[in-house]
């Protein structure tokens, strides 16, 4: 047996899928996607704790 180690010469190129990038990226696709949840996520707690919509919990209505 030999004692050699094999790396992978075929293993693409993987860019950073959390780094902010700016621009049609799909790195900004997926924060603006986690954004997004995280807006929704926000309005929905403030509607189920407040017994009140988003917009008259903030007064606009």
């Amino acid at each position: 047996m030999s004692n050699t180690t094999t790396t992978n010469v075929n293993a693409p190129v993987v860019q950073d899928r959390n780094a902010w990038r700016w621009g049609f990226t799909p790195q900004a696709e997926i924060w603006n996607g986690r954004l997004a949840m995280i807006g929704f996520v926000s309005a929905a707690l403030i509607e189920l704790f407040s017994g009140k919509g988003f917009l008259h919990f903030w007064g606009i209505l």
